[in-house]
């Protein structure tokens, strides 16, 4: 939910009230947020309604969730409901009928001139917020019909042989739509990832320079990078130095670069579209990774180049999976980690690797960094590939500093190497080759970076 924050210490007076109302000279309307073609959205909507027949089905945007007292986090909508409207205004509905195919936005109009709202509301008001575009100009770029928010509740009254599709079927029909990616998506995924790219050099010249650099530093070279040419990220910034690294999910950014060690970012820029690249990169601090540190390095390497070797329409899901999890289990046996041998490491009844790979080396991405994942497993992780998804490739060997079965010379390393692929007729394209990934590229980039 939203809350309204105060908005006067004292009721404003009656002369106050019509001086508020005079004098106000026409203003344009702001531009429109991008969006995707008119068509294309309702060749999803179409596609939505032809597997639902009979009900009518309710996408809501939802509301900027709040962050403290009366302070909201930015407002961010709901992936399914821009897949299907194109539309990035806050608390609006999308209401389609299966049967007739009808589909109505519902939003918030402007606060206009008729009443007070323009400098009374501090949520919509236009002298708190500023203005918004009207419902007519929405509709006709984005080719929906657009009526009043408050319209709403008299739609959503029961109606004879009206059925409301389940929320939990809604969202897993979306996210299944959702897998495969239209040219469309690619082009606005090849943009957060070029974006992207630039954003790890930016962080990679810093670092080069030799500064006396946080992590704090790099989240905000790499911040200032995305917000200036899209949203911002499209999900928070791991920029783990040292033994941080070897925490997946990194996100207080509090530490400091120490020559010597290793930073891994984990980062992505989103498009003003709401597309988002998903990058990892492990960087040596001082330019050069050392022999043991290019040893681990290597290992992780060979393991994304396995996985990428299995990625093309027809193979399974986790073929992919597997393929990372045998290299690194060989990795870490030839390391003299693995009690056992790397063979019975990866059976489904040892998995013993695991300790030090920790999580699943991929995933879909797209409107989300962790795409369509209300999907049923027999269409994703159980699934084949198909041509047009877009997937994240990212195996890792994390050592944690505390860990008494490694060597000390291990204790604190953490190596991460992931890319952004696209399935295509006869097997993937990098979409993220912009950046280098054998351990001499990166070290000849991080010099002329």
């Amino acid at each position: 939910m939203t809350r309204q924050r105060q908005q006067w210490t004292s009721p404003p007076s009656p002369r106050l009230a019509e001086f508020m109302g005079q004098g106000w000279l026409p203003r344009a309307e702001p531009p429109l947020r991008p969006a995707p073609p008119a068509d294309l959205t309702a060749r999803r909507r179409k596609a939505l309604t032809g597997l639902m027949p009979g009900e009518r089905l309710l996408i809501p945007a939802g509301l900027p969730p709040v962050r403290s007292n009366d302070q909201n986090h930015p407002f961010r909508p709901d992936s399914d409901y821009v897949w299907l409207s194109g539309d990035q205004s806050a608390d609006g509905v999308l209401v389609l009928d299966a049967g007739s195919g009808d589909a109505t936005l519902y939003l918030h109009p402007p606060s206009g001139r008729e009443d007070d709202r323009f400098w009374r509301d501090a949520v919509r008001g236009e002298l708190w917020v500023g203005p918004a575009p009207s419902l007519d100009t929405i509709s006709q770029r984005l080719g929906i019909e657009c009526r009043p928010r408050d319209e709403l509740p008299a739609e959503l009254s029961p109606e004879p042989g009206d059925r409301a599709a389940d929320d939990d079927a809604l969202r897993t029909v979306l996210a299944e739509l959702r897998l495969v990616k239209d040219d469309w998506e690619v082009r606005q995924l090849r943009t957060a990832i070029g974006v992207t790219a630039e954003g790890f050099r930016d962080v990679a010249r810093a670092v080069r320079d030799g500064a006396a650099l946080t992590e704090r530093d790099v989240e905000v070279l790499f911040g200032s990078r995305v917000r200036g040419s899209g949203n911002g990220a499209g999900y928070q910034t791991i920029a783990a130095a040292g033994a941080h690294a070897g925490v997946l999910h990194w996100t207080r950014n509090d530490g400091r670069l120490v020559p010597g060690e290793l930073l891994l970012l984990d980062a992505g820029a989103e498009t003003d579209t709401l597309y988002t690249a998903d990058i990892t990169r492990t960087l040596p601090i001082s330019g050069r990774f050392t022999a043991l540190q290019r040893d681990v390095y290597e290992i992780v390497l060979a393991a994304q180049d396995a996985a990428m070797d299995e990625v093309r329409p027809g193979r399974a899901f986790r073929d992919y999976h597997r393929a990372a999890a045998r290299v690194l289990a060989e990795g870490l046996h030839g390391l003299g980690l693995l009690p056992v041998t790397a063979e019975e490491s990866l059976r489904e009844d040892c998995g013993l690797h695991r300790r030090w790979t920790l999580c699943a080396p991929g995933h879909m991405l797209g409107l989300d960094v962790h795409d369509c994942e209300q999907s049923r497993p027999d269409r994703y992780t159980d699934g084949t590939l198909e041509a047009g998804q877009v997937l994240t490739i990212e195996p890792g060997l994390y050592f944690q500093d505390n860990d008494g079965l490694v060597p000390q010379t291990l204790r604190g390393l953490g190596i991460r190497i992931e890319d952004d692929v696209l399935v295509t007729g006869d097997g993937c394209e990098l979409l993220s080759r912009g950046l280098p990934r054998a351990a001499d590229e990166i070290e000849a980039w991080m010099a002329a970076a």
